[in-house]
């Protein structure tokens, strides 16, 4: 595991060389602008980090504390399987390091049609997700400044927080990486604060028990692995952003290795203090698991204060991240002929017009949100985002088995087929476990929203017909 970012491949024959030469490669507009520059390893690292932690966690304890501590092992049983996912995403960047991620090997490896519904659902779930973080948000925000007393002056807010990641986008990659470092830093530091400052105050007899739903072990570890399953989305991050990543063949897979290992050591020391530090009965009704814990170190109240900073902070990372990546896979697909040609042009390194639609249909998707209430349409979306964004999964794991077993030799390392067959299989199972966990309603709505897509992709493989015949 250790050596995945400095592994090279093995040097191509020389028809591989030629086919080689003939794959598009990334270019980058305004090279020389000093608002683009390209992400270094320090960087991918926090997009990864930063895109894979949310707002979630500062309520994954209470949410996985009913079935008792039996759910740590459904955390180690996950984590192994997002490192698994993280290693592919790795060897997939080694052989074609382009911007686009998922979207690149599944068309690569099985045509325009599947790179096409890579590149649809995964454009789709960051758009929806980002509506999703930036209503979240606001409920963290109402503690530090009153501003869900009004539904107008809510929806006000949430639009904000879409809007100051935006900005940031529309500033170049330059800024982009300053804040995701900024952002990854100051969320760590209570989290780490928590992780660290609760072994001082941890106390078995705060754990409750073993397992301490009614269910038998196996179904107490699916129970929470359903909670959890979604907390690793993200571990595709710096694959998406290939192109913007210097030295992507090394990096890429070093930043994803790094980023999800960060993330799951946060995940399980925050989850363990956590629950060694408060009461399991009063654990599972918290709706503040982290204002708890820190109200139990140090005494006194200020701990809602702090962790509502601490997941306002975290969120607007997130946003930061997901608008990058939003627009990264589009700019993508526009330049294959299979997204309009706008999202295929790039300021200060960043695809603006990807940018731009995304906050436009966030923010329209936030207006109805406020609009209509805050269930229905929104919270049915919301759950299709958790069935869609495991399809870009599904093909890019899929697309590393057919370049293993059809033994294409420019795109597989001999030397390590069998390992990175069975990481192949592990990461394609845990991606199948992600959509299980979606929920039917998810999965049937899911797959409608992704059919919808079809007909752009009618459209579009039209238009691109049209324009070689002429």
């Amino acid at each position: 595991m250790h050596d995945t970012g400095t592994v090279t491949q093995p040097a191509p024959a020389p028809d591989q060389a030629e086919q080689r030469s003939e794959q598009p490669t990334e270019q980058h507009a305004e090279p020389g602008s000093r608002h683009a520059r390209r992400f270094g390893l320090p960087i991918a690292t926090c997009l990864v980090m930063g895109n894979i932690i949310g707002g979630g966690i500062f309520l994954l304890p209470a949410s996985v504390a009913p079935f008792g501590t039996i759910s740590l092992v459904a955390f180690g049983v996950l984590t192994a399987g997002a490192i698994a996912l993280a290693l592919v995403f790795g060897r997939l960047a080694q052989r074609d390091p382009r911007t686009g991620g998922p979207y690149v090997y599944a068309r690569a490896a099985f045509g325009d049609f599947a790179g096409f519904l890579a590149a649809w659902s995964y454009w789709a779930t960051a758009w929806v997700s980002n509506a999703a973080l930036a209503v979240a948000a606001v409920g963290y925000l109402d503690v530090l400044i009153p501003v869900g007393d009004h539904k107008w002056t809510a929806c006000l807010a949430a639009l904000v927080l879409q809007l100051l990641p935006a900005l940031a986008n529309f500033a170049g990659t330059r800024y982009v990486g300053a804040v995701q470092v900024v952002a990854t830093v100051l969320k760590f530091l209570p989290l780490i604060l928590v992780a660290v400052g609760g072994l001082f105050f941890f106390d078995s007899a705060n754990l409750g028990p073993f397992q301490a739903s009614g269910d038998s072990p196996a179904g107490a570890i699916s129970a929470s692995a359903a909670i959890l399953l979604f907390s690793y989305l993200g571990v595709e991050s710096a694959a998406v952003s290939a192109g913007e990543v210097r030295d992507p063949r090394r990096n890429v897979g070093r930043a994803t290795i790094l980023g999800t290992l960060g993330a799951a050591l946060v995940y399980l020391l925050g989850t363990v203090a956590v629950f060694g530090t408060v009461a399991h009965d009063k654990l599972v009704g918290s709706t503040a698991p982290f204002s708890d814990a820190v109200n139990v170190m140090f005494g006194g109240s200020w701990g809602g204060t702090a962790v509502a900073l601490a997941a306002v902070v975290s969120i607007l990372g997130a946003l930061n991240g997901w608008t990058l990546l939003s627009a990264q896979t589009p700019y993508a697909a526009a330049r294959d002929g299979l997204f309009p040609a706008a999202f295929g042009k790039k300021k200060r390194g960043v695809p603006t017009v990807g940018v731009l639609v995304t906050v436009v249909l966030a923010s329209l998707l936030t207006v109805y949100n406020y609009t209509a209430g805050s269930s229905g349409v929104f919270e049915s979306l919301v759950l299709i985002t958790t069935f869609t964004a495991t399809v870009p999964y599904l093909l890019a794991t899929a697309a590393q088995i057919y370049f293993l077993v059809s033994g294409q030799g420019e795109r597989v390392n001999r030397a390590r087929l069998v390992r990175d067959g069975i990481l192949a299989g592990v990461a394609f199972g845990f991606s199948m476990w992600l959509v299980a966990g979606s929920g039917y309603a998810a999965v049937y709505q899911g797959i409608l929203f992704l059919f919808a897509g079809v007909l752009v992709y009618a459209w579009m493989a039209a238009r691109k017909e049209r324009t070689a015949t002429h």
